[in-house]
Parts: structure tokens; C-alpha cells; sequence
């Protein structure tokens, strides 16, 4: 996998087109809709995503004569970059930051949430284990994605980033 491929998600809309094609297989055009987007801008990004490895074609349809195809996103396959540069890595994380940003300013008023922000010392088997359980949460989360406005679903946000801090001069 060539170098940049990480660097395809540091692109808030990229993070965008991912979320959604979790959930159901979309062409460009359908992307672009629920995003609010240019088709144009929409299809170059899936394509750079669809480079990287990070979404397939689910299915090819027929449309008013011509043929789109659907993209959708495994989101098993994130799991090739995790052998990335620190400054790729560093990419991925301000991208996840500005996404929670954005999607902060869409939270429903008065409904149940969790929010944790913390840098501390802890057990190194505690500290494995709830890594297990965060793995094991973003995993159902996935495989839970549904169409959007499907009836029955709450839209959700869930951005989760747990790291082993380095030692700093004192530790």
C-alpha cells in the first residue's frame, strides 16, 4: 500500500462518505444527496477512497439508461493501516477531531450522552483489557449502521480515541 493511502482520510468528507456507506450501499449521486454535496466532489473523493482500499462496489444498477455503481464501506478494512507513520497517524486524529467538532454542533438538546476526556496512569492489563472492549463497542456499532432515516434509528455520533500517551520527561 503506497505510503499516502492514510493520508485519503485526513479529508473531513472523506470521514463523512465513510460513516454513511457504512450503513448502505451508495452510488456518488445518492452520496452527494445525503451530504448535501456536489455529485462531482462526492465521486472524486469515493473514487480516492475506492483507491485506498477503504470502500468496494457493493453492486452495479442501471439509472435513466446509464450504470452507477454502489459503493460500501467494511469497516474491517481500516484495519491494513494500522502499520502507518506517526505523522500519518497524527493526520487521522486532527481529521477525527474536527469531525466531532462539526458533528457537536448538530447534538439533540436534552438526550442521553457520554462524554469522557481523560490523561491518566492505569494498570497495563486493565488498560488491554478495556482497549478489548472499545475494539468490541466500534465493531457492533458498525455492524449495527443502517440506511439513513431508516424508521426506527436515532442518527448518532461516536468518535473514539484511546492511545498509550508516551512517556513525558518525569515518567
Amino acid at each position: 500500500m503506497p505510503h499516502d493511502h492514510l493520508r485519503v482520510l485526513a479529508h473531513p468528507l472523506r470521514l463523512r462518505i465513510l460513516s454513511l456507506l457504512t450503513g448502505t450501499a451508495l452510488s456518488a449521486a445518492e452520496a452527494a444527496r445525503e451530504l448535501g454535496e456536489t455529485q462531482a466532489n462526492v465521486s472524486y473523493h469515493i473514487r480516492r477512497l475506492h483507491d485506498a482500499g477503504l470502500l468496494e462496489v457493493a453492486e452495479e444498477v442501471h439509472i435513466r439508461g446509464g450504470r452507477a455503481k454502489r459503493y460500501r464501506h467494511q469497516p474491517e478494512s481500516g484495519q491494513r493501516l494500522t502499520t502507518r507513520a506517526p505523522d500519518e497517524e497524527k493526520l487521522l486524529t486532527k481529521a477525527i477531531a474536527n469531525e466531532l467538532l462539526r458533528r457537536a454542533d448538530s447534538r439533540a438538546d436534552r438526550r442521553p450522552a457520554s462524554l469522557t476526556d481523560a490523561e491518566l496512569w492505569v494498570d497495563p492489563e486493565l488498560w488491554a483489557r478495556l482497549l478489548k472492549k472499545a475494539t468490541a463497542l466500534s465493531e457492533e456499532l458498525h455492524a449495527a449502521a443502517r440506511p439513513p432515516r431508516t424508521p426506527g434509528t436515532v442518527r448518532v455520533s461516536a468518535s473514539v480515541a484511546l492511545f498509550e500517551l508516551a512517556a513525558d520527561e518525569h515518567g
